[in-house]
């Protein structure tokens, strides 16, 4: 077979492995309906600044709904300008950041004076949230592999007031070259993303860009696990909704790792799936999360938290 027919014969390949209708009836197997979902703009407060923000939020006009799983997060009902160009989100006074994103650094749960690596942290959400639990305190490491992205996360980390942070620019399975052990680690892993926070999605991904996003995913989940420490905590976490980044992950992770699963604590979101593709799971992923769009109103999310053994 010639060359110019094999590359058309994987380009025809490729495109059954894609597009909407091949996302909807594979996802579709475990009841995720694809539905356009358009979730509620969410906010966090930010406890290092000791200002009142929702008063100043709502003498602007800015209505707001305290969210229900979270503890600073609301959603925004009502707001005539953007929120990301006002004075008080460039004093760092909050962090637009969606609801579900919240829960990875809840879920880790980190204390002052801990020692946590932030293994994916541009643009800095999550890292500033970190420091928030921390209060400023213990040491906080940040790794960015995309120099792009690097700027974004040192903006914010000074703009939400973060004094406990060191950033290094590079890929964070040589984190361990630092010579620490970390008491909590936070992967909120680089994914294939979701059809919610992305118009796009459909026209961009196939199943091989999945695969391909899981290898790197269980070659920093194996990288965490080195440089925890022993009773550590580490908390994976995916805004996709695919198994291949998630559960089955998350299976790899307890055969192949010293690593055990623990409850999330989180009372929304569904379980992990425990048989999906007629794959068969451990029972204890039942202690992942799930976020499905079509049942929570958000974008797609996955959270489960390991301890070292």
């Amino acid at each position: 077979m010639s060359l110019r027919k094999r590359a058309l014969l994987l380009r025809i390949l490729l495109m059954a492995l894609s597009g909407r209708k091949f996302f909807e009836a594979r996802y579709g197997s475990f009841g995720v309906e694809l539905v356009d979902v358009k979730p509620k703009q969410c906010i966090r407060l930010n406890s290092l600044k000791d200002v009142d923000v929702l008063s100043r939020l709502r003498t602007l006009g800015v209505r707001l709904e305290s969210v229900s799983f979270l503890d600073n997060g609301f959603y925004v009902l009502e707001s005539g300008f953007s929120l990301g160009a006002i004075t008080e989100f460039l004093l760092g006074y909050y962090c637009i950041q969606s609801a579900p994103a919240q829960l990875p650094v809840k879920v880790l749960s980190p204390s002052p004076g801990d020692v946590v690596l932030d293994m994916c942290a541009a643009p800095g959400g999550k890292s500033t949230q970190l420091a928030e639990l921390m209060e400023n305190k213990g040491l906080l490491v940040c790794f960015e592999l995309k120099p792009h992205r690097l700027s974004s996360l040192v903006y914010n980390l000074d703009r939400c007031g973060v004094v406990n942070s060191v950033v290094f620019r590079g890929d964070s399975v040589y984190a361990g070259k630092l010579g620490l052990k970390f008491d909590k680690i936070l992967l909120d892993a680089p994914c294939s993303g979701n059809y919610v926070s992305d118009s796009h999605w459909f026209e961009k991904r196939d199943l091989d860009g999945i695969k391909k996003s899981s290898r790197i995913q269980k070659r920093l989940i194996r990288a965490a696990s080195q440089f925890l420490k022993k009773d550590g905590v580490l908390v994976y976490s995916t805004c996709s909704l695919d198994p291949l980044e998630n559960e089955f992950n998350v299976q790899w992770a307890l055969d192949n790792l010293p690593l055990k699963l623990e409850d999330t604590g989180l009372d929304v979101g569904d379980p992990g799936l425990t048989e999906v593709f007629n794959e068969k799971f451990s029972s204890e992923i039942k202690k992942c999360r799930r976020f499905i769009p079509h049942k929570t109103g958000t974008e797609a999310f996955f959270i489960a938290r390991f301890r070292r053994c």
